[in-house]
């Protein structure tokens, strides 16, 4: 079993930061109009997030994963049935944009519409799990 880390301030910080440098290039990215990598990133802002509450409800590193329903549950957050929808939707980002098979198919579902919509999720997300911190 891991030992409890001393430094969590730190830990929670680096992921913090780390995450709040992923939004903005997520908001370049919207700019530039380079969807399905804006939603890529936008999976890692709030993977990033959930890192680092987890280290601070947990004090421990934070798991090695892009699933962030198994996040949310391992740090027992309640989510309301929507907020899983989402959580679920947003973690198939990581490997629609990722992975030669599947990226094709993904950048042409990620329309303007699409991707705003799915882009003020992720920003409402992001909202609540910063409170959370």
């Amino acid at each position: 079993m891991e030992e409890k880390i001393e430094n969590i301030d730190t830990i929670v910080n680096y992921w913090k930061d780390s995450s709040d440098q992923n939004f903005e290039t997520m908001q370049h990215l919207l700019h530039s109009k380079d969807y399905s990598w804006a939603l890529f990133i936008g999976h890692l802002v709030i993977e990033k997030l959930l890192k680092a509450l987890y280290v601070k409800k947990i004090q421990k590193h934070a798991l090695y994963t892009h699933d962030l329903l198994r996040l949310t549950n391992k740090i027992g957050l309640v989510l309301t049935e929507e907020q899983e929808d989402w959580l679920d939707e947003i973690s198939t980002f990581n490997l629609n944009a990722r992975y030669d098979n599947y990226k094709q198919d993904f950048q042409k579902k990620c329309t303007k519409e699409y991707t705003f919509e799915r882009i003020s999720r992720i920003e409402n997300i992001r909202l609540w799990l910063m409170k959370q911190l």
